[in-house]
């Protein structure tokens, strides 16, 4: 039998532990947030899929705005709409739900085809502005498991993205929803109709503060989506920088922060501009990119689609060389691609969305050891074509074979051409002068051929290949001397 006094001595063991585990996880504080750090599996992974699927692929006019836009009068959208569906008053943007029916959405066929592309994760859209949550949800009945496919789509890829071994993310864009439909307030339309409120709504103007209902109801929504399908990464759009949201953010990140402590996974929140402090989660740049290298880990997302993030019948697309070029640039900088397609209505992928990720697997199965699990060296390359930044900065001036970028790997450094070298390549970061180090070896990945070089005072110089092991960019593995 245990002494009292051994009981008095297990009980403040017991108390000092559980003090110190409440200290260990996350309180919804700033402070306590910024303690946060970002997992390696993010860090290592560089490259994801992003997917922009819903209602909206239906009508597949202009883009994802179309919902918004086609009741902007005078739009070129809601001149469209009425000349296709007629008036917004008769059909509305709720009537295409009954057209959304996902038939040949193949999730194994998806995700078996991410995997090809070389993604290590996976980001769904679970709900976009429109409001219409591509899962099953309690907080709505406007959702793609109780309408329109009646499948709970986020579910099936969830579970299909972590069969395969990728990572599974998601995004919510719910809370640009508060004004996403408010032009349809402004003339005769079914948003003024009160038996859609509860879907069309709040349907209020930008410049309104939002009302505590709807931010509480917008965390309770992230909260139900991270119980039910653990993401081990949350994507929000921009608008979540409004001040008012500031406390619900500190609480979902406490939230988030801790279920991933709880799953013994590291998990990843993604913000833009300044909506989260940097040491608090991870920076995501819509269409754009870093010109230089940032020491905190961060984000692209681009879409191979130019115009529109969701399917559209015109949309024009970016080609295989494009996205590794990018790839190659945003990775040497510290950054990752999440790269979107935009499924159609009734769940295929285009061809030529399939294109380019075969092109960049493809890639990526010579040359994926200079992107994964790398780190940038002490810069990010150099060569005659200047990089984008910023958001919306597509890299207007392609690249060329003379523009390298360095990434490292332990003692290795990788050197990669963004391009197929056609005489020789002169890389001044390298010179014997420049106190990088000397050069004891060069190979190419993906190739045993020899590869001639020589290092001179001034520059490195590589003789070019008469046969490369990949096309659109060449990998060249450094050794030093030690």
């Amino acid at each position: 039998m245990r002494t009292i006094k051994t009981i008095v001595v297990l009980s403040a063991i017991f108390l000092l532990t559980a003090n110190l585990k409440a200290q260990d996880r996350y309180q919804a504080t700033w402070e306590s947030l910024s303690k946060y750090k970002i997992p390696d599996w993010f860090r290592d992974a560089k490259f994801g899929i992003f997917i922009h699927w819903g209602v909206y692929s239906v009508p597949a006019y202009g883009s994802e705005w179309y919902p918004r836009l086609m009741y902007q009068v005078g739009s070129d959208e809601y001149k469209h709409h009425i000349a296709t569906y007629g008036p917004q008053s008769k059909f509305g943007y709720k009537d295409f739900i009954l057209m959304f029916k996902a038939e040949k959405f193949d999730p194994a066929a998806w995700v078996a085809l991410f995997k090809k592309a070389g993604a290590k994760y996976v980001v769904p859209v679970a709900e976009h502005h429109d409001g219409f949550a591509m899962y099953k949800t309690s907080l709505s009945k406007w959702n793609a498991y109780d309408m329109g496919p009646h499948r709970d789509v986020v579910g099936e890829l969830a579970a299909e993205i972590k069969k395969q071994g990728l990572i599974f993310g998601l995004s919510s864009h719910r809370i640009e929803h508060w004004f996403f439909f408010n032009g349809g307030k402004k003339f005769d339309s079914d948003v003024l109709d009160p038996k859609y409120d509860v879907y069309y709504g709040p349907a209020h103007e930008e410049n309104e503060t939002m009302s505590p209902e709807y931010m509480n109801d917008w965390m309770m929504r992230d909260m139900e989506l991270v119980n039910n399908y653990q993401p081990q990464l949350f994507w929000f759009d921009w608008w979540i920088e409004q001040p008012a949201l500031a406390p619900y953010k500190k609480s979902f990140a406490q939230f988030y922060y801790n279920k991933g402590l709880d799953w013994n996974k590291g998990v990843v929140i993604n913000y833009k501009n300044n909506a989260y402090p940097d040491n608090v989660a991870v920076l995501d740049i819509e269409r754009g990119k870093q010109g230089a290298i940032r020491d905190l880990p961060w984000q692209t997302d681009d879409a191979i689609g130019n115009q529109s993030w969701g399917y559209t019948t015109t949309n024009t697309f970016k080609d295989v060389r494009y996205v590794v070029t990018n790839l190659i640039d945003i990775v040497s900088k510290n950054g990752n691609l999440l790269l979107n397609i935009g499924p159609k209505s009734d769940g295929t992928i285009t061809d030529q969305e399939t294109a380019v990720l075969l092109g960049t697997g493809k890639w990526l199965d010579v040359n994926g050891d200079a992107i994964y699990a790398t780190r940038p060296w002490k810069i990010y390359g150099e060569g005659p074509t200047k990089s984008a930044s910023g958001s919306f900065a597509d890299q207007k001036e392609p690249f060329t074979w003379r523009d390298v970028r360095f990434t490292t790997k332990g003692d290795i450094l990788y050197v990669t051409t963004l391009g197929l070298p056609d005489a020789q390549l002169s890389i001044k970061a390298l010179s014997i002068n420049s106190g990088n180090g000397k050069i004891a070896s060069i190979k190419m990945l993906g190739s045993d051929q020899k590869v001639a070089w020589k290092q001179k005072d001034d520059a490195l110089i590589i003789e070019p290949s008469k046969n490369y092991p990949s096309e659109y960019a060449v990998s060249y593995v450094v050794s030093f001397v030690r």
